[in-house]
């Protein structure tokens, strides 16, 4: 997306599908801002993931390997919010932020 105007619609829309209504609750980026960021729309005719359980199954020969091997399980979750230090006052998280995180397990 090449012109100011959709970059600028591109990012409210990522914005509000990350957190709704928090486009509304920020400065909006300035004209610096918005020239050096690019934004890359493409169509996904077809995806593929590798999804799987369990531990890794591995050739018979690795096991005498002494290499570790294993399965580091990921989560997202929404922590406590850490506030800018350089935030002015007892500014507190928005009602965007707040219900986005009490959304979140």
């Amino acid at each position: 997306m090449e012109g100011p105007s959709e970059r600028l619609a591109a990012l409210q829309a990522f914005t509000e599908r990350l957190i709704p209504g928090r486009w509304a609750e920020v400065r909006p980026p300035n004209a610096k801002e918005l020239k050096a960021t690019r934004v890359l729309a493409m169509t996904l005719d077809e995806t593929s993931a590798k999804i799987r359980t369990g531990p890794p199954i591995d050739e018979e020969e690795d096991y005498a390997l002494s290499t570790w091997a294993g399965v580091i399980p990921l989560r997202t979750i929404a922590g406590i919010p850490m506030p800018d230090p350089r935030l002015a006052g007892d500014i507190a998280p928005s009602k965007a932020v707040s219900d986005w995180i009490a959304q979140r397990p």
